[in-house]
């Protein structure tokens, strides 16, 4: 009986109906080809992508030719901007003297021992190993792992449940997405897994009661968590996950006095401190580590994103030695510590993150964020009068604006109005990239933006407010 063949055309696979997209452009193509995460597919499949098709400094380039300042560094990454000749030469002769080696049954790549020893030199506080895996999700995932491993090596077995806050984000794995405290992360997934806990979004001003400060909002926020850990029981309570800086869940920055009382109840009931540096780390607060920013002594630590300023896939998961001694005897229990990735402490990804840290360090980037940041804290405050604008919070080189229709009650748009997505889209049009996360409107630029380019980009997100401002008006919203 003889093979059949099937041939898919383009056609064959659906492209756009859309009239104004050519059928043989790249949009169309996209659209007959690619499921792409965190889109609306519907409106997708109608509009289709914007193509970039190459990027120098700040900004990015699409298939006409325009030019976009990239306001998020691709999504919170690209910290040295595009076209960076020394990342492309380390990538370049790395490929050329060792395309791939692994850290498999006792084997390494002389870069990769460079970089865990660079990073450990690094760490906010001692730290005893490192583990290289390629993504901030898979970063997240082998905290968790070893979480429970350990525990079971210290004759812990109960000692497992794992807490994270609402709207934290730590990646979308079946575990890290379990932490992350994002509805569209669980719907529909059948997710969080079992045994994960979620507690109070400090985030002042939508959460905080009338007239409770800063330091008493974090009292409260440090006494329910108790609360939950008692109900639960602390015995099987065994870590919290946090970000300094709750990216994707809105730029949302910790009150007064949060991580010092949240530290202190998870000391008293000894939870384990996991901090998700993939956003926070390498310069984006202002100090080389969020947790420097924000006083936290972590067991662990996440990172990934800006460790190659994204010029190739790589994380890393730092541990205290005495997690370190823990996952080493159950390693000798075991006969071997079963579990790692293909590409952990891929050569490639090693060498551009040591030249990623070589550049951090000789350009002084932790000062130049620190010198640049007031340009975009300050100039993101002056729309804090905009009729349309409730808050206007951030650090460093990463801020947000959040939209409401009633500044006096703080009420927000209908989520089906999209006013979010539709300023995004204004924004775009104008220049400047930047990301919607429901009606709060994301910045993060590469951290060699100019203050020039922040002045530009500012201006032209000024510009689409404003007709977000008359949209909304013609839209039948009111504001106030």
């Amino acid at each position: 009986m003889g093979c059949i063949y099937f041939q898919h055309s383009r056609e064959q696979r659906m492209p756009s109906d859309n009239p104004l997209i050519p059928a043989n452009s790249y949009r169309a193509r996209d659209i007959a080809s690619q499921l792409h995460p965190y889109t609306n597919l519907i409106a997708h499949a109608e509009k289709g992508p914007l193509v970039i098709t190459r990027g120098e400094g700040v900004r990015v380039f699409d298939e006409d030719g325009k030019a976009y300042i990239e306001g998020m560094a691709g999504l919170w990454c690209t910290s040295l901007g595009w076209s960076e000749p020394r990342l492309i030469k380390a990538a370049t002769e790395s490929m050329e003297k060792l395309a791939f080696y692994h850290n498999f049954t006792g084997k390494a790549s002389d870069v990769a021992i460079d970089l865990a020893e660079r990073l450990l030199k690094l760490a906010p506080v001692p730290m005893g190993k490192v583990f290289f895996a390629n993504s901030g999700s898979e970063a997240v995932d082998t905290a968790m792992k070893l979480v429970w491993y350990i525990n079971n090596v210290r004759g812990k077995p109960l000692k497992k449940k794992i807490i994270a806050r609402h709207k934290a984000y730590h990646g979308t794995t079946i575990a890290a997405a379990s932490l992350t405290g994002l509805p569209m992360c669980h719907n529909d997934f059948d997710l969080p897994i079992q045994g994960i806990l979620h507690t109070d979004c400090p985030h002042h001003y939508k959460f905080a009661e009338d007239g409770e400060s800063e330091a008493d909002f974090s009292t409260r926020l440090a006494e329910n968590l108790e609360k939950l850990i008692l109900h639960e029981g602390s015995e099987t309570i065994a870590a919290m996950f946090m970000e300094p800086v709750m990216g994707a869940g809105g730029v949302i920055t910790p009150p007064e006095t949060y991580f010092e009382k949240i530290q202190a109840v998870l000391k008293k009931y000894d939870i384990l401190i996991v901090a998700d540096e993939v956003i926070c780390g390498f310069g984006r607060t202002g100090n080389m580590w969020g947790s420097q920013t924000y006083n936290i002594k972590p067991d662990m630590m996440t990172m990934a994103k800006a460790l190659s300023s994204a010029y190739a896939p790589i994380s890393a998961l730092m541990m205290s030695d005495e997690i370190y001694q823990d996952v080493k005897a159950g390693s000798a229990t075991n006969g071997v510590f079963g579990h790692g990735f293909t590409y952990s402490g891929h050569p490639l990804g090693a060498a551009v993150a040591l030249e990623a840290l070589d550049i951090y360090e000789e350009r002084d980037i932790v000062a130049e964020v620190r010198a640049k940041a007031p340009a975009l804290q300050n100039g993101l405050r002056e729309f804090a009068n905009y009729a349309l604008v409730g808050e206007v919070r951030g650090v460093g080189l990463v801020g947000a604006i959040e939209l409401v229709m009633d500044k006096s009650t703080k009420q927000p748009f209908d989520a089906k109005a999209g006013v979010g997505s539709h300023l995004v889209a204004e924004a775009q049009n104008e220049g400047v990239i930047l990301r919607a996360m429901g009606d709060t409107v994301a910045f993060s630029p590469p951290l060699i933006i100019s203050e020039a380019d922040i002045k530009e980009m500012l201006a032209a997100f000024g510009r689409a407010l404003d007709k977000t401002a008359a949209w909304v008006t013609e839209q039948g919203h009111k504001t106030g």
